[in-house]
């Protein structure tokens, strides 16, 4: 089927998510969490909230799970991996998911973030999907860059359309508020049984579904990502199989071997900022959700900027800045991109999002034949067996409008269930590759997009709603591989922190706190600040709240115990 209509699974949020995303968003889908909790009823501080969203409740509230089996993958997921799908499916071997067009014509808006140029309106591919799912969509793309400005606006408003999609780093302020204040109840129409009449939305799996919980109510339709770290660190295979160069297998010999590689008189350097991997051969828990960074340790809930875990990943970071190891252009950030100076050969070593593994080796194949990347399996610092952290399983979603009618509802989730299609259906093929000879010709089994399919067929529609997550790459179909098999080995020794499944609003008095959390690791790694700041920094931080948000997230888990099993 298609080459690049991969990944709905193989990404998940990193420290720099605006920039991280800019690069990534149409390739896969991003990750998050589970229901939204927020403080309400008695006070912001006393860590009640508008619903169970776990439990018995949860378990009233969640649709029944049907796995899909209109198409088998080739690598079936384990260990919280995607599938996998090795070969290209010829169009005339797609099944139809979706028999029966759905749609009952009724118009609608949707503003979703787009990364781009918006495609002009009504243009072939917007007119193909309308027709195929009985609908009349108008797009409201917005730049992704600056999305949370307008959905503010938007949110704050009178005029909201009748979709509005939200991602989950944009969940701050007065956004989770305006969620349950605007937008509609869907679980009279999905929970148990009735997501039974929308089959592609029955085989989301639960964890996404029960992220899309907000205020107690099932506000959300999701885009379900794998819950294992999408972080890779990649290297230069092809440049390490001719020098011999044996992988790590501890932070150590990491250091060792950066020193070794390194010659800057050639203009080679081992890597790029590694901070990314530090943090996971470290074992330090999650920092692109707020709630995934609390965790139950010997009966005390404690962050994971107080854990010796983070300041050693910390400190082993700025030991390779300060041997001289990392490229030069990283120590001033935003100097150009590290993944060109990966394929340039300047760089040996770096960390990225999982989907740089096709991206990459797609874009090289003309360029350089002889180049072959790959991510290496993440080491425990000291040695063997590492300890991941799980991130969430879904990360943005589709809200429709509190009060729209029943046939408005209905039309949406028309739309949600044709774009949540599995890979190897005609559904699936017209979302991500449009129309044949309109949008893409097929090339040697292969859906190619044209230059109307590269301007036209875009991510918005899949924001409405995604299938399970898949990698797809039958062009590489030993990429496809070598990618869902990192992940099952990843997955295999991940574990789920104690908020794994929550996504909470805290209360508005202590939504700053981390705020400068970034910046300042950026420059102890760099040299620029010592470790010894983060620890002044994190002393400040409790006597500012990070005592109380303790107290306060304690009660919520004691309330509502864990979502993570």
């Amino acid at each position: 089927m298609t080459p690049n209509a991969v990944s709905t699974g193989s990404r998940r949020s990193a420290p720099s998510r605006r920039s991280f995303l800019t690069a990534t968003a149409v390739a896969a889908a991003v990750a998050g969490g589970v229901p939204l909790l927020s403080a309400c009823g008695g006070g912001e501080d006393t860590g009640k909230k508008d619903g169970t969203t776990t439990g018995k409740d949860a378990a009233k509230i969640l649709p029944t799970f049907v796995a899909g089996t209109v198409v088998t993958p080739d690598i079936t997921p384990r260990n919280g991996s995607a599938a996998g799908f090795t070969r290209a499916i010829p169009s005339a071997e797609l099944k139809a998911s979706v028999p029966v067009r759905k749609g009952k014509g009724t118009a609608l808006t949707v503003m979703a973030p787009l990364w781009g140029t918006p495609p002009a309106p009504g243009n072939p591919y917007y007119k193909a999907m309308n027709e195929a799912i009985g609908t009349d969509v108008t797009w409201q793309n917005q730049d992704g860059n600056v999305y949370d400005q307008k959905l503010g606006a938007v949110l704050a408003s009178s005029e909201i359309p009748d979709v509005v999609v939200i991602p989950g780093w944009n969940l701050g302020g007065k956004i989770p508020t305006a969620i349950n204040a605007k937008f509609e109840d869907l679980g009279p129409y999905l929970s148990g049984d009735k997501v039974k009449a929308y089959p592609n939305l029955a085989a989301i799996p639960t964890d996404a579904w029960q992220r899309s919980i907000f205020g107690g109510k099932l506000r959300g339709l999701p885009m379900p990502a794998s819950y294992v770290t999408n972080i890779a660190p990649f290297y230069r295979k092809d440049l390490f199989d001719a020098k011999g160069w044996r992988l790590p297998e501890s932070a150590d010999e990491f250091l060792a071997l950066a020193k070794e590689i390194t010659s800057a008189k050639a203009k080679v350097w081992a890597c790029g900022d590694m901070t990314w991997t530090a943090y996971n051969m470290f074992g330090v828990l999650p920092g692109s959700d707020k709630a995934l960074g609390w965790h139950l340790v010997d009966g005390k809930l404690v962050n994971r900027i107080e854990t010796p875990e983070y300041l050693e990943a910390l400190e082993w970071t700025r030991k390779l800045f300060d041997s001289g190891v990392v490229h030069p252009d990283e120590k001033a950030q935003n100097q150009g991109d590290t993944g060109n100076r990966f394929t340039a050969g300047q760089v040996l070593i770096y960390n990225n999002d999982l989907s740089h593994w096709y991206a990459k080796t797609s874009e090289q194949a003309s360029q350089n034949p002889t180049f072959a990347m790959a991510a290496m399996d993440i080491p425990g610092h000291a040695g063997g067996t590492p300890k991941l952290w799980a991130t969430n399983p879904a990360n943005i979603w589709a809200f429709v409008r509190k009060g729209s009618s029943k046939a408005v509802v209905e039309d949406v989730l028309a739309i949600a269930d044709f774009t949540a299609a599995p890979y190897g259906t005609k559904e699936r093929m017209l979302t991500d590759y449009g129309v044949e000879g309109v949008h893409h010709t097929v090339k040697d089994g292969l859906p190619v997009k044209n230059d109307a399919g590269n301007l036209e067929v875009n991510s918005s529609w899949m924001f409405v709603a995604s299938p399970a997550p898949y990698v797809a790459h039958p062009d590489t179909p030993e990429v496809t591989k070598a990618m869902v098999e990192w992940q099952q080995r990843m997955g295999a020794v991940t574990s789920k922190s104690s908020f794994y499944g929550m996504t909470v609003t805290e209360p508005s008095r202590w939504t700053g706190l981390m705020n400068d959390f970034e910046q300042l690791e950026k420059d102890i790694v760099r040299g620029r600040k010592k470790v010894s700041d983060m620890q002044q920094a994190v002393s400040e931080w409790k006597g500012k709240g990070g005592d109380q948000l303790r107290d306060w997230y304690r009660k919520l888990l004691d309330t509502t115990g864990s979502a993570a099993s």
